[in-house]
């Protein structure tokens, strides 16, 4: 195997690098800006050039970062890497990983239907691909975004002239700038967490299109409440801040919205069906793109994904949680 699964993360041996390592290493080779995919501590970093600047917000601006733009490639120990847009959230990236011939690719997050705040997803022929599957599950197909966006203009529209405080529960780093993006035409008064508001200028240096906001302080927040949107962190619940429960209504911006058993497991209120992951079409669709020779599932469970897969032809399996590196390799392993 040219990548296996180890305590650390997926690691090459023959390029000594790890992608999206769970634990400080020497060398991080990096798929996106989420905090489950970069962490702190490892001396080198490589990631898409989009990438860069969340990362460097995220981890620290002193970091060693060597960033690539989309489809040019570096060179280490012989193992080529390229990045290649990932549709996730901005600087996602699938990272092409090359030896002797032979061709690997690690998806990270993704997700294939378009999204004017990120490049979209491009599908690479591999040897063999490493495919996330959070969502895979033939239950979870998304609705078009439009859809729910003109849902949520309509929802804010009746509490404000019902005198309601109206709150967005949105990850601060890709969703939070979806919602904003939707409503970039509005003229009403739209109030977003600090934590949010930190990432929007990397997004408009892209061309991403945003309408005028406030951060929401505890002054704004108060002052605006009957007539503002308030776009906040799920983690924040900001909506506990404005007091009695009757004067105000939230939403989460979540793919677990989906299915009402979902909503009741994960404690959620009623919400909008927009996800930065892959449905089960996308899923299937963009596996079948890659022409693999094998397909590994992880991040969630691919038990019911690989086995349809598996009836249609392809080869396709959950990928272990570790392999032993002495059953793989003669040299010693990391």
């Amino acid at each position: 195997m040219l990548i296996r699964p180890t305590p650390s993360g997926l690691y090459c041996e023959q390029g000594d690098f790890y992608i999206d390592p769970k634990r400080k290493v020497n060398r991080a080779v990096i798929t996106h800006a989420h905090s489950d995919h970069a962490r702190r501590g490892s001396e080198q970093y490589l990631c898409s050039k989009p990438c860069e600047p969340l990362l460097r917000l995220r981890l620290g601006k002193n970091i060693s970062l060597q960033a690539l733009e989309y489809g040019a490639s570096t060179s280490i120990s012989g193992v080529i890497i390229s990045f290649h847009p990932a549709g996730h959230i901005l600087g996602s990236a699938q990272i092409r990983v090359e030896y002797k011939g032979e061709v690997w690719v690690v998806s990270g997050d993704y997700k294939t239907y378009p999204d004017p705040t990120c490049a979209p997803f491009e599908p690479l022929r591999c040897h063999t691909f490493i495919s996330e599957c959070t969502f895979g599950y033939p239950i979870y197909r998304w609705p078009d975004p439009n859809h729910e966006w003109n849902h949520l203009k309509k929802w804010w529209k009746t509490n404000r002239e019902a005198g309601l405080s109206s709150v967005i529960n949105a990850y601060s780093l890709g969703k939070a700038q979806r919602v904003l993006n939707a409503l970039k035409d509005s003229e009403q008064t739209i109030l977003v967490h600090s934590a949010i508001l930190s990432f929007l200028p990397f997004y408009i240096s892209e061309g991403v299109l945003f309408p005028e906001v406030m951060e929401a302080t505890p002054e704004n927040v108060m002052r605006y409440r009957d007539e503002s949107l308030i776009i906040s962190p799920p983690s924040s619940r900001m909506e506990k801040s404005l007091g009695d429960p009757c004067s105000w209504q939230s939403l989460d911006v979540s793919g677990w919205a989906q299915i009402r058993s979902q909503k009741r497991k994960k404690n959620l209120p009623n919400g909008l069906i927009v996800s930065d992951h892959a449905d089960w079409e996308g899923l299937c669709q963009a596996i079948r793109a890659t022409e693999a020779e094998h397909t590994f599932l992880t991040h969630g469970d691919g038990s019911v994904l690989s086995r349809w897969l598996t009836e249609k032809g392809l080869s396709v399996s959950q990928l272990p949680e570790k392999i032993p590196a002495s059953s793989l390799y003669a040299s010693q392993i990391i």
